[in-house]
């Protein structure tokens, strides 16, 4: 059974850094398109920051030149490191895998204070 599981959310001030991780019970990882999503309270859920299976990233303008995703395949490991937090960077974030079908966590949550 496929499992995603996400750590690292916490509540931090403005200003300040997290490193969220997401380990992935999948086979071939390294054949899986990985992002990472933020839902905010009352908000659809949005795309933060995508790496593919070619190491090929991208981000939200919201994010850019303050977040980086990477991931270690041999570890089954994704990850985003959040620096210069934003109050507007508050939401459960989910950690997403995708090839042939896709999965998702159960989300960790980043609360970021003014």
């Amino acid at each position: 059974q496929v499992q995603l599981v996400e750590s690292g959310g916490g509540l931090v001030p403005a200003g300040g850094s997290l490193r969220l991780s997401c380990v992935a019970s999948i086979f071939a990882f390294e054949l899986y398109d990985t992002r990472w999503y933020r839902q905010a309270p009352g908000k659809q859920r949005v795309l933060v920051a995508s790496i593919d299976r070619n190491g090929t990233v991208a981000y939200a303008d919201s994010v850019k030149d303050r977040f980086v995703i990477s991931r270690d395949n041999a570890k089954n490991l994704l990850y985003l490191q959040m620096s210069s937090l934003e109050p507007g960077d508050t939401g459960l974030y989910f950690c997403h895998v995708s090839r042939a079908i896709e999965y998702w966590g159960q989300g960790t949550q980043v609360t970021v204070t003014s």
